[in-house]
């Protein structure tokens, strides 16, 4: 305990001062961060977003790594800067962690007020951090690939959210435990610098531990990493080109969708596995041929 006070809070414990340092820093860094990501980086907007929340969470650490793997450092420079796999993997856990650990804080604070026991609150974190990762920010950011289709999003984003999120997990959780359950039981209450100084230090584990899953998932195409304005993930192909891809690739399934048990006791029918596979571009005018019934 220090005899340090400011105004009629104090005196203070050194860790308390030392964490004031800390979010005084994480405070400019977030404003810079957002002024330099909407004013002069083209990186995709979901992407502006999940910068801004994981420097809040991280401070100086997430503003150096944005500086190193995702700001522009000269203009049109940012499709060929990103490119390294090992930006593009950053770029996904990123996106990943920014959901998460958004769902699990917002989850602890509540769960801390409420006074919840440890285990009752890691079962709630869990379910809201993998619920807002995957209905937020994995699933809403895929609904434009997928044509608008916010369940067609939510299909493809479960695989790698779930795996993403279990080795982010991996890391947060015993992170949060120990440093929750030793002396300093001023880190289970949301209204101590301790608890955000605990949140903190998970977070940074966790994204360190997702870390790796996440480059092989950007590797294998099973997630998008680091991508432009005017080109996505790892390949640097269009958004246009990546809505057609996951378009094609749902196809069987909305055909299987059409084609129900009447068709099949018709005996099957050409014009009908036909209009399957066409897109729809409007009605036609004029006769339509149908199937004939036996």
């Amino acid at each position: 305990m220090t005899d340090i006070r400011l105004g009629p809070f104090g005196p203070f414990p050194w860790i308390d001062l030392i964490l004031i340092g800390w979010f005084a820093l994480t405070a400019l860094s977030v404003a810079y961060m957002a002024w330099d990501a909407w004013r002069n980086n083209p990186e995709l907007t979901v992407m502006k977003w999940g910068w801004v929340l994981v420097t809040l969470y991280l401070g100086p650490i997430a503003l150096a790594l944005y500086v190193l793997s995702c700001k522009e450092p000269a203009p049109g420079t940012h499709q060929r800067f990103i490119q390294p796999l090992w930006k593009q993997g950053l770029g996904s856990v990123i996106h990943c962690v920014a959901g998460d650990a958004t769902g699990i804080i917002a989850a602890a604070v509540i769960t801390g007020l409420l006074g919840l026991p440890m285990g009752i609150d890691l079962v709630i974190e869990y379910a809201a951090g993998f619920g807002f990762g995957l209905l937020i920010f994995q699933s809403l950011f895929m609904r434009d690939m997928m044509g608008g289709s916010y369940l067609a999003a939510v299909r493809h984003s479960l695989l790698p959210e779930w795996l993403s999120m279990n080795f982010m997990m991996t890391g947060m959780f015993p992170t949060m435990v120990i440093l929750m359950m030793g002396r300093e039981m001023r880190a289970m209450e949301p209204t101590q610098l301790l608890f955000w100084g605990t949140m903190s230090a998970a977070v940074a584990v966790g994204l360190a531990v997702a870390y790796p899953v996440n480059v092989w998932m950007v590797d294998k195409g099973l997630k998008h990493g680091m991508g432009t304005q005017h080109a996505l993930g790892k390949g640097g192909h269009s958004m246009q080109a990546e809505q057609a891809r996951w378009q094609a690739a749902d196809e069987p399934a909305r055909e299987a969708a059409w084609w129900t048990p009447r068709h099949a006791a018709l005996g099957g029918c050409d014009h009908a596995r036909k209009r399957a596979r066409a897109p729809r571009r409007g009605r036609q005018h004029g006769p339509q041929r149908r199937c004939a019934v036996a």
